[in-house]
């Protein structure tokens, strides 16, 4: 989620880390629909091989890293450099609190070796919850406006990739995304970049930012620009608003994912569709909860978008700053669809085959899915 694009409800707040932490609860529901606690679940899932497919760049910086990179700039930001400082830190009053905090994050990236920094330590994390493949939605428009030149971006981020690979096995691949207003300009230089200095792990092209007012189809020359060079579509759509902008997304932008889209469960003939035409969505179940985009994980969409055969992904928007984990975001897919291990396998399979690793790397992740499974005592 870019912190532009989510929308309060009128006269909501948005959800604290901490509120949400107890709305989510550690109880999982078993096949059987019986509410009990499942600490072997939590195992299986915290093991199990997995890719992430949605998840932002600097919305994924933990406190540990924001405290070296402020401990950088100190006296020159507002972000303490005290990992036990910045739990409190991180404890959002509401929406545009969450937005205040992170801009100050935002701000913490100033020069190539900050995108190394922040880029390694997310590959890092992320292996740590046995994440294998991971594409990451980067908004370079930001750092190029602070000044960061594009060469050096990109040569920080794919510096960060080969480290990540050689310490800790996971394969990390790009998502170029429009971050939001200035919409034209945002637009221009993030395409620019994707297609003068596009780095190695680059494979996909992105839109975030505010939903409301702005139409998908705004963007279409720029995607048909991106998709002509080779990258993929995944524009985020139907997170703040309504089905309208998934079928702009699908129809104008070519969308071969969607991020977030939950709005489609308003519509049974997108449902369709996108079952139809395996256009899977990137589902962010406690960043949903947190923007208030759905009241609470009772009311998630989830379960109804499953059962109308649309694929869906399991991932984890900005985990840090939602007080969550991709790891988590399993465990809360879990109860919302009385999934045991078979089923949590399975949601992780399918996030496999709707990735954009290559077929010799789809098959080898899947294949050690299998096996994982299939060796697990009871």
């Amino acid at each position: 989620m870019d912190i532009r694009h989510a929308r309060l409800a009128p006269g909501r707040k948005g959800a604290s880390h901490r509120e949400v932490a107890r709305a989510v609860g550690p109880r999982w529901m078993t096949r059987t629909g019986t509410d009990t606690m499942a600490p072997n679940l939590t195992d299986f899932i915290a093991d199990l091989p997995k890719v992430e497919l949605h998840v932002h760049h600097v919305g994924s910086a933990s406190p540990q890293t924001v405290a070296r990179l402020a401990e950088r700039h100190a006296g020159k930001t507002s972000v303490p450099a005290d990992p036990a400082r910045l739990a409190e830190y991180f404890t959002f009053t509401d929406f545009p609190h969450f937005i205040e905090v992170y801009l100050s994050v935002v701000d913490l990236i100033r020069d190539a070796e900050d995108v190394a920094t922040l880029t390694y330590d997310i590959g890092a994390g992320l292996a740590a919850q046995s994440v294998r493949y991971a594409e990451v939605t980067l908004s370079p428009y930001s750092s190029l406006e602070r000044g960061i030149p594009a060469e050096a971006y990109c040569e920080a981020v794919e510096d960060a990739r080969r480290r990540a690979a050689r310490d800790h096995g996971i394969e990390l691949r790009w998502c170029f995304d429009i971050p939001g207003p200035p919409w034209d300009r945002a637009a221009d230089v993030t395409l620019e970049l994707a297609l003068k200095h596009r780095p190695e792990g680059l494979i996909s092209f992105g839109l975030g930012g505010p939903e409301a007012g702005v139409s998908r189809a705004r963007f279409a020359e720029h995607f048909a620009a991106a998709r002509a060079a080779g990258l993929h579509s995944v524009p985020h759509a139907g997170e703040s608003t309504g089905p309208q902008s998934i079928w702009e997304a699908v129809r104008d932008l070519g969308a071969e994912r969607v991020g977030h889209g939950i709005a489609a469960a308003q519509d049974p003939e997108l449902m369709a569709y996108l079952a139809d035409h395996d256009i899977a969505l990137e589902v962010c179940p406690t960043s949903n909860v947190c923007t208030r985009s759905v009241p609470s994980l009772a009311e998630h969409p989830l379960p109804a978008l499953v059962a109308a055969g649309v694929p869906v992904t399991i991932n984890s928007d900005d985990p840090p700053m939602f007080s969550t984990t991709l790891n988590r975001e399993y465990q809360v897919a879990a109860d919302l669809l009385g999934l045991d291990e078979h089923g949590v396998a399975d949601l992780a399979r399918q996030a496999v085959r709707h990735s954009f690793l290559d077929a010799p790397g789809k098959t080898a992740l899947l294949t050690e899915i299998d096996t994982y499974a299939a060796h697990r005592k009871p």
